[in-house]
């Protein structure tokens, strides 16, 4: 009987807790995504300057390449790559033994050859002023004459290999032929040094200057005088500018581009032979512009996060010229004047999802004091009390 009675009341309260569910009125509740100010970007309109990419390489408009201009061993190479040099500087001493026993040879020579030419001189001299008195005859004087005239050419003769020989001395001797730094640096003591061999090369820093490469199909856009943003290879995070300095007139033969020369305002930091990539502002317009942190790329569609009315929504974009100095691109289509978007869009976010903004996060205070560092009291853990 007991059993009996409990079963009835277990029942009935079963019952009675099923009801009481169902009477109860459902609760739902729809939390809003936290959305800080700072993370927004509202859309406005800015100048976008658009233009034909050019790719090439910094190039020093002043720079020698020096060879060697005679045959010997490389003694000494007193610079080295990065050294700065003055103009008439040392920079490759090479073996002047026998060049400078030509010189002396070539020296005794020209002195010999200018005394039998004075001798000559001097016996014409007399003869001329005898043969006037008739005291010797006309043919002594032209045979006088002859000979002086084959002494004066072999003076001439023995003149030019004395140059020669200077000259050669001279060229075992290589030296800076500007102001500048050592861009490469070849030979090594040591070296056997053949006519045309190259030693070291020598460029002017201050005269860098953009090489680069436009598209055949391109080119009327670009004119002498334009402005050219590029960004060097390993560095995009500095951006140089320069000017349309000359247009080559006729195409690359392999590549079928055409060159353009770009001088450069600032060289500071710059290093001859980087690889470099810009773009001529060949245009410039007014437009709508969206930074390129907030751009979402999938395959050949372009969206954005807006943030309208409490709601967050995905919409896709229509992309116009991308302005290569501040990164933004402009928008042609899908936007207006005034929307809101996310800067950066990260993590899992649902198109029609809530939206709640906030100038600061309400927990950022809270977080902050929760870890912060709890001060201990008993550093040395005594008992209390």
């Amino acid at each position: 009987m007991p059993n009996k009675t409990l079963l009835v009341l277990s029942l009935a309260a079963l019952l009675s807790a099923c009801g009481g569910a169902k009477d109860a009125p459902a609760k739902e509740t729809k939390q809003s995504m936290l959305i800080v100010k700072e993370d927004l970007v509202t859309i406005s309109s800015g100048r976008v300057a658009s233009g034909p990419i050019i790719s090439g390489s910094l190039e020093a408009k002043k720079q020698a390449d020096l060879r060697a201009e005679v045959s010997a061993i490389v003694v000494q190479v007193l610079k080295d790559n990065g050294d700065k040099v003055q103009s008439g500087d040392l920079l490759v001493r090479l073996d002047d033994t026998i060049y400078r026993q030509a010189l002396v040879s070539s020296q005794e020579a020209e002195r010999a050859a200018q005394q039998s030419f004075d001798q000559a001189e001097r016996q014409f001299n007399r003869l001329k002023s005898l043969s006037t008195s008739g005291a010797v005859s006309t043919q002594a004087k032209e045979d006088a004459e002859l000979r002086r005239n084959a002494a004066q050419s072999e003076l001439a003769a023995a003149r030019a290999r004395l140059a020669q020989d200077t000259q050669q001395l001279e060229r075992t001797q290589v030296r800076a032929p500007f102001a500048g730094v050592v861009g490469s640096r070849v030979a090594s003591n040591g070296d056997t040094a053949q006519v045309g061999k190259a030693l070291l090369k020598v460029i002017d820093p201050s005269s860098i200057r953009f090489e680069g490469f436009v598209p055949s199909d391109q080119i009327q856009q670009v004119k002498v005088g334009q402005t050219v943003n590029f960004y060097v290879n390993g560095s995009h995070d500095q951006l140089h500018a320069g000017t349309v300095e000359r247009i080559n007139p006729v195409a690359d033969t392999s590549t079928r581009q055409v060159g353009v020369q770009v001088s450069l305002k600032d060289t500071k930091n710059l290093t001859v032979g980087l690889f470099a990539e810009g773009r001529v502002q060949s245009l410039t317009q007014q437009s709508l512009t969206i930074p390129e942190t907030s751009l979402i790329q999938q395959g050949d569609h372009a969206y954005i996060w807006r943030v309208q009315q409490g709601k967050l929504n995905k919409i896709e974009i229509q992309l116009g010229a991308r302005d290569i100095q501040s990164g933004d691109y402009a928008i042609t289509e899908g936007l207006k004047e005034g929307d809101t978007i996310l800067r950066h869009p990260r993590g899992i976010l649902v198109d029609g999802a809530l939206v709640s903004v906030e100038k600061t996060p309400a927990n950022a205070t809270k977080s902050a004091a929760t870890n912060a560092p709890v001060e201990n009291k008993n550093p040395a853990g005594k008992k209390e009390g």
